[in-house]
C-alpha cells in the first residue's frame, strides 16, 4: 500500500512540475486531447498503462537481490 501512495505522489509531482514549467504547452496538450477521438485516447491510455506496468516490472526485477 505504501508503494501505491508513493507512486500516486510521484504522479502528482510530475504533473505539477509540468504545469508549473510549461503552462502554455500543457494547455496545448489538453486542447489536442480534446480534439482526439475517444477511441484514440483510450488506446493511448492503455498503451501508457501497459508501458508503466512493464517499467515497474523491469525495475523491480532488476533491483531484486539474487
Amino acid at each position: 500500500m505504501r508503494d501505491l501512495f508513493t507512486a500516486l505522489g510521484l504522479v502528482l509531482v510530475l504533473e505539477g512540475v509540468l504545469w508549473a514549467l510549461f503552462p502554455d504547452g500543457m494547455k496545448k496538450a489538453a486542447a489536442l486531447a480534446l480534439a482526439l477521438d475517444s477511441r484514440q485516447l483510450r488506446l493511448m491510455g492503455l498503451a501508457a498503462a501497459v508501458l508503466g506496468v512493464l517499467l515497474v516490472w523491469l525495475v523491480r526485477r532488476a533491483l531484486m537481490v539474487p
